[in-house]
């Protein structure tokens, strides 16, 4: 109690503004992708309609627009409209915790390995033609092995720093799972192999489908609620490792628990849409600039406007030309500038 009191005046201190307004800007960033993902397409739906088929699910009977109408909105556009939306918010969410962790504003979910570990799992499924769900279980169980490996290997190692030979040992064992995914794809038939797992790691969610909704939410809802319940205390492993321990946090433990947890989001993520980049990266420090650096305000502002942003980036990913645009290219185009401003400006902004 008295440390929860401690850190709620030292962040009133450093932050006095109300974070309602960010709250909003994030909700309304949510919305709008919520109603330009249900109703843009190659299939319009209006806004008319969209509310008609809302409203008639929520009383229960049957709405007054065309039968194809009800199953671009139910069938074809709910799950995906769903899967982004869990899938922005858990890479968001993770991303602020390993910012917060590790203390480094430049830090994305994939920092240990767990995105390396996830494609390599799903590489091998592919290549030895495993069913969708079993591909997407052996990606989940890739990316936990590989932040397992990470782990082990840097508490094997004595340091004074324990979080920098965290992020070199993930860099190390991500590049080595990365040399695997080149590997497996050499190997793979290029006709019809290949293709498929080239486009699931630029990733994409144009698969998913109602099966796909219930793995995912799962380990998001799970990794999410543990990361939310321990809010108090990633304010303090924000600090220095001396000052935390010095107000009364087992560090260790608490770092184990955030990097478990971060890397199950992060995983399950993977394993459903692929590799999406930068967005783990960029919505953190959107949200920061709304809310501030306060974790029980931070994290669920973070999952509001990771789900709308990916919403955003799906909705252009499908409608913006003839074919669909993986995901991570999208990100990407959109992170990279972003990523460079940061750096160049991240020594006068990082608190």
């Amino acid at each position: 109690m008295y440390l929860r009191a401690g850190i709620d005046s030292l962040l009133r201190m450093n932050h006095t503004r109300s974070a309602v307004p960010g709250f909003a800007i994030a909700v309304a960033v949510l919305i709008a992708g919520l109603l330009l993902a249900l109703t843009v397409g190659r299939y319009p739906v209006s806004l008319g309609d969209l509310f008609s088929v809302l409203y008639a699910k929520a009383a229960g009977h049957r709405p007054d627009v065309a039968p194809a109408v009800e199953s671009v909105i139910w069938q074809v556009r709910g799950p995906r409209v769903i899967a982004a939306m869990l899938v922005g918010a858990a890479l968001a969410v993770a991303g602020t915790a390993f910012q917060g962790l590790f203390r480094n504003p430049l830090v994305s979910p994939d920092i240990l390995g767990a995105s390396s570990g996830a494609a390599l799992g799903a590489v091998i499924g592919i290549y030895l033609s495993f069913s969708v769900f079993a591909i997407q279980a052996i990606a989940f169980l890739g990316g936990l092995i590989a932040v397992g490996v990470v782990y082990a290997i840097g508490a094997s190692v004595r340091s004074r720093d324990p979080i920098l030979v965290l992020v070199l040992t993930g860099v190390v064992v991500g590049s080595l799972f990365g040399a695997g995914v080149g590997l497996v794809k050499y190997l793979a038939d290029p006709y019809n192999q290949l293709p498929a797992m080239t486009f699931w790691l630029l990733g994409s969610l144009s698969a998913t489908g109602t099966s796909d909704l219930l793995p995912l939410f799962g380990p998001v809802a799970a990794g999410a609620a543990v990361l939310i319940a321990l809010r108090w205390r990633m304010n303090v492993m924000s600090l220095p490792e001396e000052e935390a321990r010095a107000l009364g946090v087992a560090t260790g433990p608490l770092r184990i628990a955030i990097v478990a947890a971060a890397t199950l989001v992060t995983s399950a993520s993977v394993a459903t849409a692929g590799i999406i980049g930068w967005v783990g990266l960029v919505v953190p420090h959107l949200a920061r600039s709304l809310v501030g650096p306060d974790f029980a305000r931070l994290l669920p502002a973070a999952a509001i406007l990771g789900g709308g942003y990916l919403l955003l980036i799906d909705t252009l990913a499908r409608t913006m030309a003839q074919v669909e645009i993986p995901l991570g290219i999208l990100t990407a185009v959109i992170g990279t500038p972003f990523f460079i401003w940061l750096l160049a400006s991240v020594q006068k902004n990082w608190s």
